[in-house]
């Protein structure tokens, strides 16, 4: 019998509080060593904001990774479902991640410069798993290992994303597959340098999204949102342009938040910060899904 008078007892409706050593829960979430990663290194409590907000992006990174990576594995077994699928689980959690911005985007230049200093040299551009997003993407750039030359393993990992298919090229080699005329230049590219447009890949997406207006005027079912494989192909598609909005917001987003805390001086880490994000923000990723639409 429990020394605990409010223990669980079999068939009650009392929870069990009575356990050997940890939760249960704290065994699977590991909540404890979560809740103790938090090492302010200012006397600003604005500094616990930004330091937990921050790690909870990583968070999301991590999350987010394994979606893309999930939906890549998909489409080269071409299982686009299970691609969309992963893709549409990523359009929630980036717009959890989207959210983070929200503790952040109204700090002052004076909120900022309390605690600034703390972070020394440090900079978003250095994470990790935000560079394995990017890559992701298709966001290529061998210099963005630089570093994280002195960490083994993570540099390790950067460098096979960076060799790997993107979730885009993914898509581009299951179009190939599917009888589609994507260039061999596209097909073949250097994996490790950035994906640039191309007018062929341009005009497969404008003939994709025509389709789908001739079936709905037509009333047809053999192509459109509602069957076939240009119906399927339609779905990843717009999982696709899901994906690239949030990309998008997140990087505005960004944008805006550091010109409210920081203004144009230069980031921290020596990045050129307000001017930087600008050019980022001013790109979207999977371009011709984007520029198709002009020609529809």
């Amino acid at each position: 019998m429990s020394q605990y008078p409010d223990a669980h007892v079999a068939g009650s409706d009392t929870p069990n509080l009575d356990f050997a050593g940890t939760t249960p829960y704290e065994d699977y979430v590991q909540a404890d060593v979560l809740t103790h990663l938090q090492h302010p290194l200012s006397d600003d409590p604005g500094e616990m904001v930004f330091l937990v907000t921050t790690q909870v992006m990583e968070l999301w990174f991590t999350v987010i990774v394994h979606e893309w990576e999930t939906a890549s594995r998909a489409l080269r077994e071409d299982d686009i479902p299970v691609a969309v699928a992963a893709l549409k689980r990523s359009v929630r959690e980036l717009e959890a991640l989207n959210a983070s911005w929200k503790p952040l985007g109204q700090l002052t230049p004076g909120q900022f410069n309390s605690y600034r200093s703390a972070l020394g040299e440090g900079s978003g551009f250095q994470s990790a798993m935000y560079r394995r997003m990017e890559f992701l993407l298709g966001e290529k750039s061998a210099s963005m290992l630089v570093p994280h030359r002195g960490a083994p393993r993570v540099h390790g990992e950067l460098e096979k994303a960076l060799q790997e298919p993107s979730l885009y090229d993914e898509v581009l080699r299951l179009l190939a597959r599917r009888g589609y005329e994507v260039p061999e230049a596209v097909l073949k590219r250097d994996l490790a340098r950035k994906y640039e447009p191309s007018p062929e890949v341009e005009a497969i997406w404008a003939r994709l999204y025509a389709a789908e207006g001739a079936d709905e005027r037509g009333g047809g079912q053999d192509g459109g949102q509602d069957g076939g494989q240009d119906g399927e192909l339609l779905r990843l598609g717009e999982a696709l342009t899901d994906v690239g909005e949030l990309v998008w917001r997140w990087r505005n987003d960004h944008l805006v938040a550091t010109r409210r805390a920081m203004g144009s001086k230069t980031g921290t880490g020596g990045s050129a910060g307000v001017a930087w994000l600008e050019k980022r923000a001013a790109k979207n990723v999977f371009p011709e899904l984007w520029t198709a639409r002009s020609h529809v």
